[in-house]
Formats: C-alpha cells, sequence, structure tokens
C-alpha cells in the first residue's frame, strides 16, 4: 500500500477506535443532559414546550394541567439521572418508553397546532418538528439500550 494510504489508513482507525470508544458514554451523558435541562425548565416555568404540554394534558384527570407539566418535568429529570449510570439504565429506558408515548400525543391529539395548515402529515409545525425529533431520542436509547448487558461504562 503507497505511504499516503498507509497514513490514511492509520488515522481512519485511530479516529474509529475514538469513536467506538467515546461514542455511546456520550450518548449517555447528551442523553442526561437534554432530559435534565429540558426537564427542569417545566416545573422552573421556563419551558418554551409548556404551551403544548398544557394543551396535550388539558383532558387528563386527577391533577391541573400545570401539576401535569411538573410531574412530567420531574419525570424527565429522573430519565436523564437515570441515563448517567449503567446500573440503571433499564430503568431509564423503561421511563423514555413511557415518556415518548406521551411525548407523541400532541400529533394526533393536536394536528392543528404540530401540522402547518393543508400540510398534513408532511408539513409539521415548528412544535411537530419538535415532536418528531425524538424518533433520534428514541434511537439513541436503543443503542445506549443496546449496552446495559455490558460492564462498565456501556461503551
Amino acid at each position: 500500500m503507497p505511504e499516503p494510504f498507509h497514513q490514511f489508513d492509520a488515522l481512519d482507525k485511530r479516529i474509529s477506535a475514538f469513536m467506538a470508544r467515546w461514542g455511546i458514554p456520550a450518548l449517555r451523558f447528551s442523553l442526561a443532559v437534554i432530559f435534565i435541562w429540558f426537564g427542569l425548565l417545566k416545573p422552573l416555568g421556563y419551558s418554551p414546550a409548556a404551551p403544548l404540554v398544557l394543551k396535550t394534558v388539558d383532558w387528563m384527570p386527577v391533577l391541573s394541567g400545570a401539576t401535569w407539566l411538573a410531574v412530567i418535568g420531574w419525570w424527565e429529570v429522573v430519565i436523564g439521572i437515570t441515563f448517567l449510570f449503567h446500573r440503571t439504565l433499564r430503568i431509564a429506558i423503561f421511563l423514555l418508553a413511557m415518556q415518548m408515548a406521551g411525548t407523541f400525543m400532541p400529533l394526533v391529539l393536536l394536528p392543528e397546532v404540530t401540522f402547518q395548515a393543508r400540510g398534513y402529515p408532511f408539513a409539521p409545525t415548528l412544535e411537530g418538528q419538535y415532536i418528531i425529533k425524538n424518533l433520534l431520542v428514541i434511537s439513541a436509547a436503543l443503542v445506549v439500550g443496546g449496552t446495559v448487558r455490558r460492564g462498565g461504562s456501556g461503551g
């Protein structure tokens, strides 16, 4: 193999090894940060998603919309915390699966909010895009969840 190709191959192997070593831990940390940060915004009254959540949970019994908003926010914080530790990944995945069922509800319950007029189902609004991007969160959770039977950092 010519020298430039050998050097490229060696560099490619180092980069690939770095990504293999740090990819899943970075993914777990990213999920934790997103869930803790966005979750805290809800009970603290700073979430831009609050109006959408309130419209979505308005029909739910037992608690007021504001209380449901706080419960959902703290639920997300717990999801984030459980992503930080390998021992609690199963809990994280379980809580996230339950949370995601509710996260996608506005696409069905509030299409007038989540899709542009005359654009259903191919032209989501910003709110719709905010929800649909959770497909990536689910995929990330599947990757991380695939590490639960491994020890250590999950990587």
